[in-house]
């Protein structure tokens, strides 16, 4: 029976990899969570190892000194201020743990790695991507674009497998929708503390705050629990060894359809003119110089068609949540319905602005999981509600008690 070790098993995929191993203790017999603290009740397959991913191999290695497994699910991630930055912590990170295995002469077990990564692999952080994106398209020069730590990662695991002769496989998931105690960089409570502040303070409008232009177009959402049951299946699929996958919900979304059925939820409605109107907190940020699609443009036949993209707030989120009224309209919510009252100011405006104010599409295929066996799929909006139930459950949220009916609603 296999073993794994799981790290980053507080965050909201790592987490959600920890339960779904969870699930099937007659075939995972024991899962070493990894992690600086315990915050989750586990299933009894399941044993809490500390760890800090940011000290050396050495120390690391004394921590891990009673762990071992087949399987190693790499989840872990620190955000910091700059790509320089987060190539360093993230890729040393990465670098030490396996380091560390070596040490403990316990990397020889290991039959495959996953590690997770994201949709930055792209560089949708940087502008407008060929669309749909493939696990084939070729990576960004370094420079003239900046770091991108899951490079570094993906070199490091690449290298470390090579010499120890060990498979491994690589996810790409994107915009995730989930859930994990105590962790707000999470577009799902974002979105819907926003749309709750606007339930309290009256206006019976919902407007959607981020691009006019990525309103109408199209983004490839992941649920964390079916990104889990991806790399379950992903560890041990013999057609998954050695490839990197996109791992997303497997429909293509766009927010003209998902803001007015989270509007409904909270009995609000989106202003029919919302673009039309004054936006005095409207805010644009323009991303590189040439967005990704310019590396391929002159083969793609769009030589000179790449023009720099921005991120287009129709209100800026991380101005409006600093707003007098905003902020008290909160407090009196979290305090009449027994919420936690700091989710808001550590809920990530800066974060969800971006998300929604690209003014790009992001289409990303499924074809090659598909090929390689994989069938999961799950609706963006269910999987949307699941988290935010999850979210009201946990008392981050104020029970919602509106339901989207139909697009008849809208006459």
């Amino acid at each position: 029976m296999p073993t794994a070790i799981v790290t980053g098993a507080t965050g909201i995929l790592g987490r959600e990899i920890v339960y779904e191993l969870g699930r099937h203790p007659q075939e995972w017999t024991t899962v070493h969570a990894l992690s600086r603290s315990k915050k989750d009740a586990y299933p009894s397959s399941i044993v809490h190892n500390y760890i800090d991913l940011t000290a050396d191999a050495q120390k690391m290695a004394k921590e891990l000194k009673d762990v071992s497994a087949d399987y190693v699910f790499f989840a872990a991630y620190l955000q910091r201020d700059s790509e320089e930055d987060n190539t360093k912590v993230n890729g040393d990170m990465l670098e030490s743990f396996l380091k560390a295995l070596e040490i403990n002469n316990t990397a020889s077990n290991l039959k495959r790695i996953i590690l997770v990564t994201g949709a930055k692999q792209y560089g949708v952080h940087l502008g407008r991507v060929k669309s749909p994106m493939v696990e084939s398209d070729p990576w960004l020069p370094e420079p003239p674009y900046p770091p991108n730590f899951y490079y570094r990662q993906q070199r490091i695991l690449h290298a470390f497998s090579a010499k120890h002769d060990i498979e491994w496989v690589v996810t790409y998931p994107n915009d995730v929708i989930g859930f994990a105690k105590g962790n707000f960089m999470n577009l799902a409570a974002s979105i819907s503390i926003y749309a709750a502040v606007h339930r309290e303070l009256g206006t019976g409008d919902l407007p959607f705050p981020g691009s006019a232009t990525f309103y109408e177009k199209f983004d490839s959402f992941t649920y964390s629990r079916l990104h889990a049951e991806f790399c379950v299946w992903a560890a041990t699929a013999p057609g998954a060894a050695n490839q990197a996958f996109n791992v997303v919900n497997g429909d293509v979304e766009s927010w003209s359809n998902l803001w007015p059925r989270l509007a409904a939820r909270y009995r609000l409605r989106v202003p029919a003119d919302q673009f039309a109107r004054p936006a005095p907190d409207a805010s644009d940020m323009p991303l590189a110089d040439n967005p990704p699609i310019s590396v391929m443009a002159k083969g793609l036949g769009l030589q000179g068609r790449t023009p720099q993209s921005h991120v287009e707030q129709t209100i800026d989120l991380t101005k409006w949540s600093q707003k007098p009224e905003v902020k008290a309209a909160w407090e009196r919510l979290a305090e009449r319905e027994g919420l936690e009252k700091d989710a808001f100011g550590k809920a990530t405006w800066m974060f969800t602005g971006f998300v929604l104010g690209r003014n790009y599409d992001l289409i990303i295929s499924m074809s090659k999981a598909r090929a390689a066996g994989w069938t999961g799929y799950h609706d963006t909006w269910e999987s949307l509600e699941k988290v935010l139930d999850e979210l009201e459950r946990e008392k981050i949220l104020p029970k919602a008690t509106g339901k989207f009916v139909g697009w008849s609603m809208q006459n």
